[in-house]
């Protein structure tokens, strides 16, 4: 399926995948659907028929996200990666459903995002499960099965390991990252005022 296929769905300035204040994407260059989702035509999504966008996520240039990549001797349509409202997945990320060898047998397993999630470009993410509220900063690694709980925030090129659980409300980054601060309580409040301001004011020219 060509990367311009539209995916399945369910029905501020200091945004660090904030449009350009001289710029702004052509309509041309993105897929806007039903419920908003506004995907670049840039690119690469394989086996869209298995991602769920939950409407109003931004799908950035060079942005690849691997929905062919299901879990060993399925059959028919399986939910691989869903993709909750109002997220950003910055420019040239990758989105890699976790992967792991139980009995002796290699498998993938779906990828859950939560609402009012940024994914900053170039991070690579493999985790099971990311929370609500959750950012992760630019040229993260997010290892296979991690799972990153509610309104965590991961610090630019930060490298989460394999099977890591990271709190709600933390701060983490280095390589590999570690705890290095607690988050507000107001937290979940902001980001998610954050993600909507920032979808408002991405407009398509």
């Amino acid at each position: 399926m060509p990367p311009s296929t539209p995916i399945s769905s369910s029905s501020s300035s200091s945004h660090p995948n904030a449009p350009s204040t001289t710029t702004r994407p052509s309509k041309s260059d993105y897929i806007e659907t039903d419920s908003g989702n506004k995907v670049s035509r840039k690119c690469v999504i394989s086996g869209s028929q298995n991602i769920i966008l939950g409407g109003k996520t931004l799908i950035q240039p060079g942005v690849i996200i691997r929905g062919d990549l299901r879990r060993a001797g399925a059959t028919g349509a399986a939910v691989v990666v869903s993709i909750g409202k109002y997220c950003v997945l910055g420019e040239g990320c990758i989105l890699r459903p976790p992967a792991k060898t139980y009995k002796g047998i290699f498998s993938y397993y779906p990828m859950k995002i939560g609402d009012y999630v940024h994914i900053g470009a170039g991070s690579i993410i493999e985790a099971a499960t990311i929370g609500s509220g959750v950012e992760i900063g630019k040229n993260c690694i997010i290892g296979s099965m991690s799972i990153i709980k509610d309104n965590a925030k991961i610090l630019e090129n930060s490298v989460v390991g394999p099977g890591t659980v990271v709190p709600s409300l933390t701060e983490w980054g280095g390589s590999p990252a570690t705890i290095l601060d607690q988050l507000p309580e107001s937290t979940p409040e902001l980001t998610e005022a954050k993600s909507k301001s920032f979808y408002a004011k991405f407009q398509l020219e």
